[in-house]
């Protein structure tokens, strides 16, 4: 008897040791986020005490020589370059995942699986290279003649389609994955009932696919907002606001990687950069919780 109570007070002390381990884990990687955007914020004081909180974001003069640090122009090059990169991104992935979770063969997909892995795995340079290569002189030569523009190629459209190529991997088999976690039999159902293949896709595929869809494209948005090498390379590194897809653009990653650790010794300097980090973070954090409480509210609708 003494034995088994023994036994099950080891097992007891065991669990809850076990329970407060993992809980402090946990704790331990939340607050990762928090310890980054206070180190950001700590780092940003000297800016945010001389200019203010507020007036770096509205302004567009990049001076650090004048002690201007307007990052206006960076915040709306790192937008466009995003976005124009997800219109491009989400219909080719949709379409693609579509077709490979409803369509294709068995060795199709064989094929087609390796192909994704690697290009999932190929570094961002490679793709900041092949953009130099391909995409600037296309752009150069015959998409900006095309709509009567003189462009150097360098510019948001560049950077989009480099960008792009990068997020299809990997926006491909999240979208992949989460059409295949709709049960089989809804589509047997709706196909029992006279439905073509076409409604079941629409109608009971894509429906029930929604609110991971849109998680999808939130994973491949934040991505983008952070990607700095390839799309360095590409977008031309212009400080001024871009009026066109074909003009140069200069992103917040790219500032930063281009000019941290340089000119360091302006006053400031330094100060600006890691401000200029602390916005791209607030920005990438406040897109995920508004995306977050979005796809609550609608499977909340989606349930009724």
């Amino acid at each position: 008897m003494n034995i088994l109570n023994y036994t099950s007070r080891k097992r007891l002390l065991f669990n809850n040791l076990s329970y407060y381990a993992f809980y402090a884990v946990s704790i331990a990687v939340s607050s990762i986020v928090l310890i980054i955007g206070l180190g950001l914020l700590i780092k940003s004081f000297p800016i945010i005490e001389t200019h203010g909180l507020f007036k770096p974001l509205l302004s567009v003069d990049w001076f650090p020589l004048k002690g201007k640090f307007g990052l206006l122009s960076f915040i709306v090059s790192s937008y466009f370059v995003s976005l124009i990169s997800l219109l491009i991104t989400v219909p080719i992935c949709l379409l693609t995942a579509i077709y490979l979770v409803e369509y294709a063969y068995t060795k199709f997909l064989k094929i087609f699986y390796p192909i994704i892995d690697i290009l999932s795995g190929l570094p961002s340079v490679i793709y900041g290279v092949w953009g130099i290569i391909i995409v600037v002189p296309v752009i150069k030569n015959y998409i900006a003649p095309l709509f009567g523009v003189s462009s150097t190629g360098y510019s948001i459209l560049a950077g989009s389609i480099v960008l792009s190529v990068m997020l299809v991997p990997n926006v491909i088999l999240v979208f992949i994955e989460i059409m295949r976690t709709i049960p089989q039999e809804l589509r047997e159902a709706s196909l029992s009932v006279g439905a073509t293949k076409w409604e079941t896709i629409k109608k009971v595929v894509l429906r029930k696919s929604l609110p991971g869809l849109i998680a999808g494209v939130v994973l491949g948005m934040s991505r983008a907002f952070g990607e700095t090498l390839a799309v360095l390379m590409v977008v031309g590194n212009v400080v001024k606001i871009p009026k066109s897809i074909f003009d140069p653009g200069y992103p917040l990653p790219a500032l930063i990687a281009n000019n941290y650790g340089e000119m360091l010794s302006i006053p400031l300097y330094d100060s600006a950069l890691m401000y200029s980090a602390f916005v791209l973070f607030v920005i990438v954090l406040i897109f995920n919780i508004f995306s977050k409480l979005f796809l609550n509210r609608l499977i909340k609708a989606m349930k009724y």
